[in-house]
């Protein structure tokens, strides 16, 4: 399964019920609610009003632990949509500095691509990488000079 776009459209193109995308904005919405300070001191005020009261803790217990499973989870779904959006970004970026090694001349084009190889790969590629920085010169060959020497 993969993970919906911006618009609330499924993986597969097909786009999300009028249910599911506001359940998903009722959550967002609860969840920054939630967030808010004044909304963590309004907790603690009823719980000390709940005690002060001498209502049953039982009660207060159950709701609590309701809401905080509640919350938990829509933080996680929040979580999801902020890691899809990274992801996205991710690839596109990736996408960018191929289009980059592969534009400049004297760039190493098999570094293009490397973040789908294995680890293993990619560090071996680096190393070999560096290896060659070593054994260069400082010194601009005649071809990147920029005055005449």
């Amino acid at each position: 399964m993969g993970t919906p776009d911006q618009k609330g459209n499924a993986p597969n193109g097909e786009e999300r019920s009028w249910l599911y995308q506001f359940g998903c904005d009722a959550s967002a919405w609860i969840s920054d609610l939630s967030a808010h300070p004044y909304a963590q001191m309004g907790v603690i005020v009823v719980c000390i009003a709940w005690f002060a009261l001498g209502l049953a803790t039982d009660l207060l217990t159950a709701a609590l632990s309701i809401l905080a499973i509640s919350l938990s989870q829509m933080v996680l779904n929040r979580q999801n949509e902020r890691e899809a959006e990274a992801h996205r970004r991710d690839v596109a970026m990736h996408a960018k500095l191929d289009e980059l090694i592969i534009s400049v001349k004297d760039a190493h084009n098999d570094m293009a691509g490397i973040e789908d190889l294995p680890e293993d790969v990619i560090v071996e590629l680096k190393e070999e990488a560096l290896d060659h920085l070593e054994g260069a010169s400082d010194e601009p060959d005649e071809r990147h000079r920029r005055m005449p020497g």
